[in-house]
């Protein structure tokens, strides 16, 4: 009777019980960032880039820029910006939906520093993960390594077919 008891308890509690789950979404788009993108960030969304007052969205390649009191969007920077040297220049990397809409945050946040870049760009750095962007000086490496990596799969599948066969 007692065996009853607790599993009728038991029953009855799991149905009052909720369960909690916690979606988590990181994506990882490193091989989309353009080359004169940071090195150190995984996941971007936008790069804001404080001396021209302008955005790059990372997922369109597409550059968001002030042009007659309206935010356009393109994929080339407007003419007047010929000289703004991107590899050389501060960019800040911003997470947020739509940064342009809070322009004057981030303006205030981030032209006050004068200080030179010394971001290292991806077109230079020598980390292997950088390498699977297909504009990476190195990206050939990266391919090579895929293409091994395949073929170690294979030989190894191969193996284990051998030895299940047996």
């Amino acid at each position: 009777m007692k065996k009853l008891i607790i599993l009728f308890v038991l029953c009855t509690s799991g149905l009052f019980c909720q369960t909690t789950t916690a979606q988590v979404s990181f994506r990882i788009n490193l091989g989309s960032q353009p080359m004169w993108g940071p090195v150190g960030y995984d996941h971007v969304e936008y790069y804001y880039l404080p001396d021209i007052e302008a955005y790059y969205y990372v997922p369109s390649h597409k550059y968001i820029y002030m042009e007659n009191d309206h935010w356009i969007t393109r994929s080339y920077l407007p003419r007047r910006y010929g000289d703004y040297d991107l590899y050389n220049s501060r960019k800040i990397v911003i997470n947020d939906a739509r940064p342009y809409l809070r322009h004057n945050d981030y303006r205030t946040r981030y032209s006050s520093s004068n200080e030179q870049s010394n971001q290292q760009s991806i077109r230079d750095s020598h980390e292997g993960r950088y390498f699977e962007n297909r504009n990476h000086p190195e990206h050939s490496k990266w391919k090579e390594y895929k293409r091994n990596k395949k073929r170690e799969q294979r030989q190894e599948n191969g193996k284990t077919k051998l030895i299940t066969n047996k």
